[in-house]
């Protein structure tokens, strides 16, 4: 059987900043395709971002180390007639073009898709962006935030006596870069110039499963409910003794083991609770009914008996605690760089699959700002004499 990745032998132009491109960039860089980052001449946004000041400070962030491990940086002044010059020769070279800027933007540096077709047949060309490249929202910032304001996803996180709560993560800008990382693979089976235009709202709204789907055909609109699950009961997080068990008795089955196992058969014979539908209705009825019991034990205890009853049920860790948990260490998910100064001990998380077996990691660490860039242009042919002269000029960095 063959090691080799599957992206192996494609070369992909990075032109993206923060998260949801070079989020894709990093992903589609796992599956074994070269990915050069092209920089502004002060870099990634991102490599000001993080926890770390001193990595901030030496342009090496957390929040890009996080994206970016296996890129190659060339750093270039796209808004000169030379930096242009050289990204042409970049496109002519490579099979994918990634970018977020605003709809607009490339065209009117002379870099968007009409022209890099005339550079390089085929091409790959992603435009990751807010809202997509044509409706009346396509001009508007797309922050994660405000996507997921848009989305309906804040109106439905929480519970009916919060406000609407954004997830505690970027989930639009992660989504939409696995959107644009799920397109460019699919694409690349096709050998013919190809446009995708990836929107962040669209990726998410595809997402949203039961909660978009009771609305389209049921015309029910979902309402903030909390840990529970509104398909189901009883399902949610429960109060233990000293903390949350999630426990997801959907299936008739699993609601008679777990009322068995808890010590209260008698609940089947209660008419509240005697069909799915009626634990539904009378979900916070059930919920107080289960809590007086499983309050008196911790959630460890509460845990080994679902798991002998054959109820799923689970802890409620944070995020620390699911890093370090033997199942996720088991299976490498997380990778450690070995890794210039200043930054040490860098270890970042990987993707969701296993590959024939193996973990797909990053064949190197993270690059200083324009630290590939004479390298490469070398490798277009550009001399020494040429690549001085264009960086005394500011063209590259």
């Amino acid at each position: 059987m063959s090691h080799q990745k599957p992206l192996s032998g494609f070369r992909i132009l990075d032109i993206t900043n923060v998260l949801s491109g070079p989020f894709c960039g990093f992903q589609l860089g796992l599956l074994g395709a070269e990915v050069i980052k092209v920089e502004a001449l002060d870099g990634d946004l991102a490599r000001q971002l993080g926890a770390n000041p001193a990595w901030n400070d030496a342009r090496m962030g957390i929040s890009f180390l996080a994206q970016n491990a296996g890129k190659r940086s060339i750093s270039i002044n796209l808004k000169t007639e030379d930096g242009r010059d050289i990204f042409k020769q970049l496109v002519e070279t490579s099979d994918v073009i990634i970018e977020n800027f605003r709809p607009g933007v490339m065209e009117r540096l002379g870099l968007g898709y009409g022209d890099c077709c005339k550079w390089k047949d085929p091409i790959i060309y992603c435009a990751i962006s807010g809202f997509g490249q044509s409706g009346p929202m396509r001009d508007l910032p797309a922050y994660d935030q405000i996507v997921q304001g848009v989305s309906g996803v804040m109106d439905i996180t929480g519970d009916a006596e919060t406000p609407p709560y954004r997830v505690g993560y970027p989930i639009a800008d992660t989504i939409g870069g696995l959107t644009a990382a799920m397109a460019i693979a699919a694409a690349l089976h096709r050998k013919e110039s190809q446009y995708l235009d990836v929107s962040m709202l669209e990726s998410v709204l595809t997402t949203m499963g039961w909660a978009a789907s009771n609305f389209l055909m049921y015309d029910q609109e979902p309402k903030r409910v909390g840990n529970e699950n509104m398909t189901s009961a009883p399902s949610g997080a429960f109060q233990t003794q000293d903390g949350l068990i999630n426990i997801a008795a959907n299936q008739d089955r699993q609601w008679i083991a777990l009322i068995e196992a808890l010590g209260q058969p008698q609940l089947q014979d209660d008419p509240r609770y005697a069909t799915r539908e009626t634990r539904k209705r009378n979900r916070q009825e059930l919920k107080a009914d289960l809590e007086a019991i499983l309050k008196m034990r911790p959630t460890t205890e509460w845990l080994e008996v679902c798991r002998i009853a054959g109820v799923p049920a689970g802890p409620v860790l944070t995020v620390a605690e699911a890093l370090q948990a033997e199942h996720i260490q088991s299976r490498r998910f997380v990778h450690q760089l070995a890794q210039h100064a200043p930054c040490d001990n860098i270890e970042i998380v990987t993707n969701g699959f296993l590959y024939n077996d193996q973990r797909l990691t990053p064949d190197q660490a993270v690059e200083q700002l324009g630290q590939s860039t004479e390298t490469i242009m070398l490798e277009l042919g550009f001399t020494a004499e040429t690549i001085e002269r264009l960086r005394a000029d500011e063209v590259i960095r």
